[in-house]
């Protein structure tokens, strides 16, 4: 492995529509690049990792605002631009908790085929990450899946971040399947309290932990829970953090894909992004998902989404 490792990230983009107060009586509205994967490409890339994305943007000028972000934050663009349209997320806030609307039918980033992919992922990969919307339904979330179990299979490290949407998401059986079958295949799984709550409904959060675990042969699973902090399971290991302290909470947005870019951006820092990451004592998986944690509390103190830069963490990490 190089020193630092090529880590393909692949998923939605599109323009968060958020709103940002009220005036004359109807909300007023900010456009925001953003999408779960692309969120994570910005926070991993910003901490120094050597970011590619493969996921096709729009031509018109919403993908020139998301283009525009990714690569300066260091991210490199895989896929030639499309004439499509850019998938728009609706965002509303409550108390600076965000609800979605999403409108993706025909967009750019929805056209992927398998053999696309491949043609764009980068020669020598270490890693490839992808989640949430992509994998929600429609054929460009067969071709992902697809190309998820092709990159295991070739030897690189696959990570996984469900981040359920379930107003997307038209036959939920369906979708189940398809993330126990990626869970299954999975080297690194991240997913939120509600994440697992939907997928297991029937327990309680400890027991379905407890039963991802036992469902993947994933070397490490980490489950964030908000003010509640964060856990990670290996094989041999089940580890808690507190949560960090969030200084002046403007809101949540990209808080859990700042902390999943994180986790990436360290493992690739320490070589782990192998088996190794599930053999890693209890201390080690405490201070990674420490870092993590504390990285999506920065997130949350500023508007949006706006991931810390490497030498932002450290500094917040050493006091």
């Amino acid at each position: 492995m190089s020193l630092n490792p090529i880590i393909a990230i692949g998923g939605e983009n599109l323009i968060d529509r958020v709103q940002t107060g009220v005036a004359d009586g109807a909300p007023v509205f900010a456009n925001n690049p953003g999408g779960s994967p692309f969120n994570v490409a910005v926070a991993l890339s910003r901490q120094g990792g050597d970011t590619h994305y493969l996921t096709p943007i729009s031509t018109d000028d919403m993908g020139d605002l998301l283009a525009d972000r990714l690569e300066a934050s260091g991210v490199t663009l895989s896929s030639p631009r499309r004439p499509e349209a850019t998938s728009l997320a609706i965002v509303t806030l409550n108390e600076g908790i965000p609800s979605y609307e999403f409108k993706r039918d025909g967009t750019a980033e929805r056209c992927v085929t398998l053999d696309s992919l491949k043609a764009v992922m980068p020669e020598g990969a270490a890693a490839f990450h992808i989640g949430s919307l992509a994998l929600a339904g429609g054929e460009d979330a067969q071709h992902w899946e697809a190309f998820f179990h092709a990159a295991k299979n070739d030897g690189i490290f696959v990570s996984l971040d469900p981040n359920v949407r379930t107003s997307l998401i038209d036959d939920a059986g369906a979708y189940r399947e398809r993330l126990f079958r990626l869970f299954k295949s999975a080297n690194l799984i991240k997913l939120s309290d509600e994440d697992l709550e939907w997928i297991y409904p029937d327990m309680d959060l400890a027991t379905a932990f407890q039963t991802l675990r036992a469902a993947t042969d994933a070397g490490l699973v980490v489950l964030t829970k908000g003010p509640d902090g964060a856990e990670a399971m290996s094989a041999q290991h089940h580890v808690q953090i507190e949560a960090p302290k969030v200084n002046d909470l403007q809101d949540t947005i990209g808080a859990g894909d700042t902390f999943m870019g994180t986790l990436l951006a360290t493992l690739a820092a320490q070589g782990a992004l192998n088996a190794d990451a599930g053999a890693m004592d209890r201390g080690a998986i405490a201070t990674l998902i420490r870092r993590a944690a504390k990285a999506a509390a920065l997130n949350c103190e500023q508007k949006g989404c706006n991931p810390p830069t490497l030498a932002e963490l450290d500094a917040a990490m050493a006091q």
